[in-house]
């Protein structure tokens, strides 16, 4: 690959350190296991001009000394430096995290903190990378690369957040991918490449950092087909409609997916989209903004507290079931935030029977609510919860923390759009924060009305800081205008302009409807069968096996009703008093015996009204469409004429008379024995239901355990894998250091021993073995044991001297083939300077001892000379 700095102008890199010396971008890198070789791969293709700084995040053996910086120096031209507290970032560095620590940024200083997590799961990456969004904003730049586990995502989600870069490895390129294909499923990848390639994706971004587009510009935009073109192409895949949030909002998300891909414009984002389906599912994501915490606005969430609950607990009779629904619920936090508040008023009312409160938390965002639901959250939260609140409401877990069991009951989350799904009814408490301001004016017109009529008389509703009621004011009555928070008042009812779609398209909005029927002009059959169904045949229904709705005929209001809640289009959940026993008998004893069942004289109705009707149930076989259902007639009858009676008040004896109320009397009996049979039976399965949900919650239990300890191996492993890389690194290193020793050795032609201590061979090079009569097998022998040639008797004792008083000796010593040699023995130190033993060198002096002879001879056999 070429080197990302041949990308860039001549005068690129420099002009960009210039405009970015003080407010530099800083790459926050996590790798774990496998990681070593894509970090070189990587900061080998960035320039030391770069202008930005790379902070690298990986786990370490907290036992072992770090020696990735020295591994890391070898394959960048920037500055390695491990990092130390209160180092300020500087631009063209690199900073490693130390062993054993936790690394955090402030104001543009590194901070070394201890690991909070002593046992379970450490997630260094994460800690990092979300101080680094939170101090550095929209020039946060998170890169994760191989590794094992999740570690990492959690803090890309928090780059992403505050509009930074989030690049990750390709899987494919990775040793262990579990890390990368993490934060590539949660859909946070904005670039995914191989490592030595990132380094000019960053780059490319910023110096080309996408265009915001002017107001005016925004305008013109906004509102032409390519932007309805990305609203119809989002709302074909994820089926949501975002053309009535407000465009502002839309455009930029949009302006941003723009400029990573390096596009012209929106028509070619469009494009683009329709190429790739992949790109749809990342926009959605965009558009799904989950900022939120712990009691946000704290003063709100004290005056609803003391102020709003007290009231709400009081008005409604002892042992009750408060509703409340949470729209726009993101994570979970404000649904956690209300349960807790709520069990802190009732253990402060002190009443004298339990009251609960039910809590619906919904939002667009599956994953978001997948998180909830878990209800496991950082250890930082601490900033926004109290400690006696902590203590109270949550445990530890993994070093993290997890809300606990009673708080987790008291809510239930489900994925819900709040413009299009029904919504929930019959609520004391109505909390949308945050929401309405990412909302056009039409869908809040919309939306305020449609609050009003799912809050009882008396409810209350709390909004967000830069949130109103608008023009409602007739619905809506404010008890506190700063905190947000409004009383439903009474008013008259009004349509509500809202589109709501349900699971069965079929049934009517409301039951005391008749359908409307679309028939062809001007056929007369069909108008005369519409006149027939209209007027003169009986209410009946079409129901499933399970009893869900799917087709109503005629006026059944006074059998139905829609129950309270999310719309419910089932039989049993809507049939009115007096009926619902019978159809739960009736209905699979039908289907089982395939012959109309027939129950006569029920009485059904409420609020007063009574209504006696024959109940019909007629299995369908035929047509094949519809083979398991059920119609269910329903046909009004006259009321039992009471019996008459003599004078003196004695009932009539007529045999026939007499015979009825036996029968009357016996199957009045037989049901009797069978209701009692169905509670009982309905006990035993209720108690058998909490055995079951109590070993649940024990598999549970022990489910998380293994998790932890798998967990625990899973960190262990990467640990080991980091350790055994830069083991195998330093091999190298040795391996290479050794073969360079070796040749140093053999060209310098000098015969050298290496001994211990105790003298004996450790190693000799190959010009020795011409002196010592010596042999690879002969290594941790005495010297003394080996034969040379050499007239050196006090070679030991020289050598044993050398040891003791750490003198070199130096001696010319001939040998038996008329050889002469400088024997020069010396100390051997190590590294740490420590004698361990001696060092033998034998220099070859034979040529010059016969010259120096031969010169001596001529000299004596001329003594002019």
């Amino acid at each position: 690959m070429p080197d990302a700095a041949d990308n860039m102008r001549p005068d690129a890199a420099d002009s960009l350190a210039a405009v970015q010396e003080t407010a530099f971008p800083i790459v926050g890198i996590g790798a774990s296991a496998g990681g070593l070789e894509a970090l070189e791969q990587l900061l080998a293709g960035v320039p030391a001009n770069s202008g930005m700084a790379f902070v690298v995040v990986q786990h370490l053996d907290p036992n072992r000394p770090g020696m990735l910086p020295e591994l890391l120096q070898r394959s960048t031209p920037m500055i390695v430096r491990q990092a130390e507290n209160r180092m300020k970032v500087r631009p063209g560095y690199v900073y490693v995290i130390p062993p054993n620590k936790d690394l955090s940024i402030l104001h543009g200083a590194l901070y070394l903190l201890d690991p909070v997590a002593r046992r379970g799961l450490h997630l260094p990456i994460d800690s990092f990378l979300t101080s680094l969004a939170e101090d550095r904003g929209d020039q946060a730049i998170g890169v994760i690369l191989s590794g094992m586990g999740s570690d990492g995502t959690a803090g890309l989600e928090a780059i992403h957040g505050r509009g930074g870069l989030v690049l990750v490895q390709t899987p494919e390129t990775a040793k262990f991918d579990a890390m990368p294909r993490s934060a590539i499923d949660a859909g946070l990848a904005d670039m995914v490449a191989a490592p030595g390639e990132l380094p000019r994706l960053i780059l490319r971004r910023l110096l080309h950092p996408p265009p915001l587009a002017e107001a005016s510009e925004l305008e013109r935009t906004a509102g032409n087909s390519a932007f309805e073109k990305v609203c119809i192409l989002l709302r074909a895949q994820s089926g949501h409609d975002f053309s009535l949030y407000k465009k502002s909002t839309v455009y930029r998300r949009i302006e941003r997916r723009i400029g990573i891909h390096r596009l012209a414009g929106i028509a070619d984002y469009v494009t683009y989209l329709q190429a790739n389906p992949q790109e749809v599912v990342l926009l959605f994501k965009e558009l799904l903004i989950g900022v939120t915490q712990f009691f946000r606005d704290p003063a709100a969430w004290a005056w609803l507290q003391e102020q709003v609950l007290p009231g709400i607990i009081r008005a409604n009779p002892p042992g009750s079931v408060l509703r409340a629904w949470v729209a726009g619920c993101s994570s979970g936090e404000e649904a956690y935030s209300l349960a807790i508040i709520f069990r802190e008023a009732v253990a402060q009312l002190r009443p004298k029977e339990r009251v609960e409160l039910q809590i619906f938390a919904t939002d667009l965002d599956p994953d978001a609510i997948a998180r909830a639901r878990q209800g496991l959250y950082p250890a930082n939260i601490a900033g926004d919860v109290s400690a006696e609140r902590l203590a109270r409401f949550f445990r530890e877990e993994a070093g993290k923390l997890r809300v606990s069991q009673d708080i987790r009951q008291m809510v239930v989350f489900a994925p819900h759009n709040v413009i299009m799904d029904p919504p929930f009814t019959k609520l004391d408490f109505l909390t949308c924060r945050n929401l309405l301001i990412y909302l056009g004016p039409d869908l809040q017109k919309k939306l305020l009305p449609l609050f009003h009529y799912s809050l009882r008389p008396g409810g209350v509703l709390f909004l967000g800081s830069a949130e109103s009621i608008g023009g409602f004011t007739d619905l809506f009555t404010p008890l506190d205008v700063k905190a947000r928070i409004y009383r439903r008042e009474l008013s008259a009812p009004k349509p509500l302009d809202v589109e709501l779609s349900t699971s069965h398209p079929t049934a009517p909005v409301h039951a005391n409807d008749s359908p409307t029927l679309t028939m062809p002009p001007n056929n007369l059959q069909t108008l005369a069968d519409h006149l027939l169904l209209q007027k003169f045949a009986p209410a009946a229904v079409l129901t499933n096996a399970e009893g869900d709705i799917v087709f109503i005929s005629g006026r059944t209001g006074k059998y139905l009703e829609p129950a309270a809640g999310k719309a419910n289009w089932n039989i049993h959940a809507m049939a009115r008093e007096g009926l619902r026993q019978e159809l739960i008998v009736a209905l699979p004893k039908a289907l089982r015996s395939a012959e109309a069942v027939v129950v006569h004289n029920l009485v059904v109705g409420g609020d007063g009204e009574k209504q006696a009707i024959d109940l019909t149930i007629h299995p369908i076989q035929e047509p094949a469409q519809l083979q398991g259902m059920a119609m269910i007639v329903f046909k009004e009858v006259a009321a039992a004429k009471p019996r008459r009676r003599h004078r003196s008040g004695e009932a009539a004896t007529d045999p026939r008379v007499q015979e009825l109320e036996e029968a009357l009397q016996k199957a009045s009996e037989e049901l009797q024995t069978i209701r009692e049979e169905m509670q009982t039976s309905h006990e035993e399965l209720k108690s058998a239901n909490e055995e079951l949900q109590s070993t649940n919650e024990e598999l549970q239990s022990t489910n998380e355990e293994l998790t932890t300890s798998k967990e625990e191996m899973q960190s262990l492993n990467e640990e080991l894998q980091m350790v055994n890389n830069e083991l195998q690194s330093k091999v190298d290193e040795l391996s290479a250091t050794s073969n360079d020793m070796k040749n140093l050795l053999n060209s310098t032609d000098i015969a050298t021993v290496f001994l211990d201590n105790a003298l004996q061979v450790r190693r000799f090079t190959s010009q020795a073995t011409h002196i010592f009569k010596l042999l690879p097998g002969d290594v941790g022998r005495p010297l003394s044991d080996i034969v040379h040639d050499l007239d050196y008797p006090d070679l030991q004792h020289d050598a044993q001297e050398v040891l003791r008083t750490l003198v070199f000796s130096e001696k010319q010593i001939a040998s038996r083939d008329a050889g002469w040699y400088i024997v020069r023995i010396m100390p051997y130190r190590t590294l740490d300077n420590v004698i361990n033993g001696v060092v033998i060198t034998f220099i070859d002096i034979s040529e010059a001892k016969h010259l120096e002879a031969e010169l001596r001879a001529v000299r004596a056999g001329n003594p002019k000379n």
